[in-house]
């Protein structure tokens, strides 16, 4: 039977598929998936500004999605909610399926 949810975890819910909702922040996800990195990898990982990266690093932070460990002047992150994948992949097979289902329909 499917479960039912209150209002406030579906609000929950709805947040935290905002904050995956940007693009930066799923390569930035994806970029930290193999181990921790400092800032500067990130940057040039995903050819962008360090102060884009930072942003969006500092919002999946507050939504407990990264860790922060700095060493001096330098900022690692790093995966906290490792789940995030599962819902990622739980996304991409969805898509993949329905991607196949459209070039056979093409066919």
């Amino acid at each position: 039977m499917a479960r039912s949810f209150s209002e406030e975890t579906l609000d929950m819910v709805a947040t935290r598929f905002k904050v995956l909702g940007e693009p930066t922040r799923l390569r930035l996800l994806n970029a930290l998936r193999d181990g921790p990195h400092a800032v500067s990898d990130l940057v040039e990982a995903l050819d962008t500004s360090q102060a884009n990266v930072s942003k969006h690093l500092a919002v999946l932070r507050r939504h407990q999605m990264v860790e922060r460990r700095k060493e001096g002047v330098r900022s690692f992150y790093s995966i906290a909610e490792p789940e995030v994948f599962d819902l990622c992949e739980i996304v991409c097979d969805s898509l993949e399926r329905e991607l196949e289902t459209r070039r056979r329909a093409l066919s």
